[in-house]
């Protein structure tokens, strides 16, 4: 054994070692770019955006968010996934970037394999909404409003696959119920004909629906978080009616596959730091639930999430054509 090229080798590993160690310390030393890959003005842009500012403020460099909508949220995770490990290159986004793949024939990336978790951000309960003039106002007289019209209630989706999709299989199949999904390009115009009527109900965010709800242009039946929302405390979950129903959208920050393991473990304590700060305040109103954790938390989590969405997905045969 050549004593020499063994030295050199060591030599050269904790060259590598010390350098890896060197860079995360001096992490961030430009400005990072957050790309959230959906348009700017919803729940999830405004809470990326605020985090993006958090994260700024301390480690005392620009965390910049970059909008870049298109392919039900595709295109702007597969520039991440192709950008330098260097952690100049962030992505905020919500459960639909690991549920959307699952739905389509030839996904543009891998989740696990072209992306290193760094924090789950936060849990956002979903709030299961209908039109002001329904005459139901509770989960178990929707059922039996269902019931008693086979095949007239609608309710809409504001992306497919997303977790307001499969929340709605995952209501239908718990109940019994039948309703026509009605695809909408987001949200906003999904909200727009709930509110005047076109449509019968909708499944989203907590925070989507609050302007519509204090316009009374739409009412709440319930949230699908497991236990009710602090902000929200008279409002039942549709677990009080369906037992064992729970299921919520959530955000997470993500790097590039590779990314050095110093630099994710520093984004994460920031992050955890972040959630300590007004954020809280901020956000709880708002019906999300914040969820400081290590990296390996974030990763249990998303591996047990895929699984369970995975099975709605395929019992429901939805594809994202």
């Amino acid at each position: 054994m050549n004593i020499r090229l063994l030295l050199r080798a060591a030599l050269g590993a904790a060259l590598l070692v010390a350098s890896a160690t060197s860079f995360g310390q001096g992490y961030p030393g430009k400005p990072v770019t957050v790309i959230i890959p959906f348009p700017p003005g919803g729940t999830l842009d405004f809470v990326g955006r605020l985090l993006a500012q958090k994260l700024g403020a301390q480690l005392g460099q620009n965390f910049s968010v970059e909008n870049r909508p298109g392919g039900v949220g595709t295109i702007g995770a597969s520039a991440v996934a192709r950008a330098q490990p260097d952690g100049y290159t962030l992505l905020f986004n919500a459960s639909t970037f690991t549920t959307t793949p699952m739905a389509m024939s030839t996904p543009p990336y891998d989740v696990v394999k072209d992306f290193e978790p760094i924090s789950l951000v936060a849990l956002a309960p979903l709030a299961v909404v209908v039109g002001a003039t329904l005459p139901v106002t509770d989960i178990k007289g929707l059922v039996a409003h269902a019931k008693a019209n086979p095949g007239k209630l609608t309710f809409a989706i504001g992306s497919t696959a997303s977790a307001g999709h499969l929340s709605t299989e995952l209501l239908r199949r718990a109940t019994g119920i039948e309703y026509l999904i009605v695809p909408y390009k987001g949200s906003a115009p999904a909200y727009q004909d709930l509110a005047g009527g076109r449509i019968d109900g909708f499944i989203d965010p907590i925070l989507g629906s609050a302007a519509f709800v204090n316009a009374g242009k739409v009412k709440v039946l319930a949230v699908t978080s497991k236990a009710r929302v602090p902000s929200m405390p008279d409002v039942p979950t549709v677990g009080e009616t369906v037992p064992g129903f729970e299921f919520y959208s959530w955000y997470g920050l993500w790097g590039p596959a590779k990314l050095p393991k110093d630099i994710a473990l520093r984004l994460n304590t920031e992050v955890n730091k972040a959630l300590a700060t007004d954020m809280r305040d901020r956000l709880t109103p708002q019906g999300l639930l914040l969820t400081p954790g290590s990296i390996e938390d974030f990763a249990r989590f998303q591996k047990d999430d895929m699984a369970r969405s995975a099975k709605i997905i395929a019992e429901g045969k939805i594809r994202v054509e």
